[in-house]
């Protein structure tokens, strides 16, 4: 490493030149305090496999950490990751995937967002990425849970986790459950994923700083070669000769991002995320990236708990149903925030209403002995909601749903009263959400320019970019843990090459 620089009006020239929005010109830095040939920025799932990946190509790696430890958002979830094309799992349940099934159903979810070419490449290798993850220690039971459920509480593989069977997604791809989930008794299989992973990532050398803020990248010319830490309030300067990858994580905890981009989600109330303030974005914006799709956000109010539920009718606050609610509970929730009067309701009947779980926060807004007494109840105007459940209860005994296409077993008729009708109000219930917005990003988690063209020396994947999951209603879970798994790898293997 060079000696520091003793000249003091030199250093506070360069020190103000920089930050999340301005890189630091190589020539600019006094000193380098670190020197790697891979920076990794951010140390959750997305992270840890850039490291194993890099490591494994044999270049030396440093990954940058500004908590004490490893997480992010990815050790927050279910540990869920979506995977298709004909897994041991679905194979011993019975189930036929393809690899152009699953391939067809992930561009569909992706809708008018989707980034073809990922879905493709993805498509082609998630049966090798899912062995690579085994080959990493992540354990899989292998067995198939039946039903709809939003993530095992036992060690249950294989899941039904998105929209696959419902429409319009079932007429274009064969339906397939494709959710598999880490070996893992309870909720929160995210977090023991991340500490295999980071075990891993530890084992094959790499070096750990945690506590280091990301500031600023440095580049020389075109390239970026190089980060700005901050340490114990003091910022260093890391030499990465072959590459940066940010592994960041989105923007739910900016607010002011959010405002600008993504301001559906000001009436909502329960961000998902760990530091999730979107300087990843920020920093690839800094040296020409360009950030995509960012308004599109994620939402779920897990009103499938319990699963019967999953059998009743939604409408909005003038009593007219908008979604075939056999389809996944995130795009159920999603197009439920579209609906004007800032609430909707679930209806149910006695045969299928449970009480629901306490912190989804769902009310009872309405009750009756018939469809008329809840209209009356909700103050609609008399032949509303009354008119919407006689024609949905109509051709439900005739086992079809003309309108939205809801299909059997969970297309049945509620008509055993009395009757009652939940409140799902997105101020006040459950609604949990993050940003799915991002840095344009190759199949190769190169950062993209706003012609397409990448930036040398800079890669990045997970929610910092626009990924597999760039379309909220049409995600599913466990996409983001494919994205940030599969792509993460893409970015340390590129960045060492």
């Amino acid at each position: 490493m060079t000696g520091p620089d003793k000249n003091p009006a030199r250093m506070e020239r360069m020190m103000g030149d920089y930050s999340q929005y301005r890189p630091l010109n190589a020539a600019d830095v006094p000193q380098w305090d670190f020197e790697t040939d891979v920076a990794v920025i951010g140390f959750g799932a997305t992270g840890a496999c850039a490291a194993i990946e890099a490591r494994g190509a044999g270049a030396e790696v440093m990954l940058f950490e500004r908590s004490s430890g490893s997480g992010g958002a990815s050790a927050l979830s279910g540990g869920e990751i979506y995977i298709g094309g004909g897994t041991d799992a679905q194979v011993a349940a019975g189930f036929t995937d393809t690899v152009e099934d699953f391939t067809a159903y992930l561009k569909l979810a992706g809708g008018p967002c989707v980034d073809e070419a990922k879905c493709e490449r993805y498509g082609r290798e998630a049966l090798a990425h899912y062995q690579w993850l085994k080959d990493q220690g992540v354990p899989y039971r292998g067995n198939y849970l039946p039903g709809k459920v939003i993530e095992p509480t036992d060690d249950s593989t294989l899941i039904w986790s998105g929209s696959e069977a419902a429409a319009p997604f079932y007429k274009r791809a064969r339906p397939a459950p494709r959710g598999h989930v880490i070996q893992h008794m309870g909720w929160g299989g995210g977090r023991p994923l991340v500490d295999v992973l980071e075990a891993r990532a530890r084992d094959l050398g790499t070096t750990i700083v945690p506590d280091a803020r990301a500031v600023a990248l440095i580049v020389e010319g075109p390239r970026v070669v190089g980060a700005v830490v901050r340490i114990d309030n003091r910022d260093r300067f890391v030499s990465a000769r072959k590459g940066v990858v940010l592994a960041t994580g989105g923007f739910v905890f900016n607010e002011a991002m959010r405002r600008k981009h993504c301001p559906e989600t000001f009436k909502l109330r329960d961000p998902i995320g760990d530091k999730d303030d979107g300087v990843g974005i920020e920093l690839g914006q800094s040296v020409g990236g360009e950030a995509i799709h960012m308004d599109q956000f994620f939402t779920t109010c897990p009103w499938t708990m319990p699963e019967s539920h999953a059998y009743g009718v939604f409408v909005n606050v003038m009593g007219q149903r908008f979604i075939n609610e056999d389809c996944y509970h995130g795009r159920v929730s999603r197009c439920a925030v579209d609906q004007p009067g800032g609430k909707v309701y679930l209806l149910l009947d006695n045969a299928h209403f449970v009480q629901p779980m306490d912190f989804a926060r769902m009310s009872i807004a309405g009750t009756g002995e018939t469809w008329d007494e809840v209209e009356a109840e909700l103050e609609m105007p008399a032949g509303t909601l009354a008119a919407t459940m006689d024609l949905y209860n109509r051709h439900a005994r005739e086992g079809r749903d003309p309108l939205f296409d809801k299909q059997p077993p969970i297309l049945t008729p509620l008509d055993q009263g009395p009757f009652v009708a939940l409140e799902l109000n997105f101020e006040a219930s459950y609604f949990s959400f993050f940003t799915l917005g991002g840095l344009r990003t190759s199949a190769d988690a190169e950062v993209l320019d706003h012609g397409g063209t990448p930036i040398p020396g800079l890669f990045a994947a997970g929610r910092c970019t626009s990924g597999l999951p760039a379309w909220g209603h049409g995600y599913s879970s466990g996409m983001s843990l494919a994205d940030c798994t599969f792509f993460g790898r893409q970015a340390g293997i590129k960045a060492a090459a």
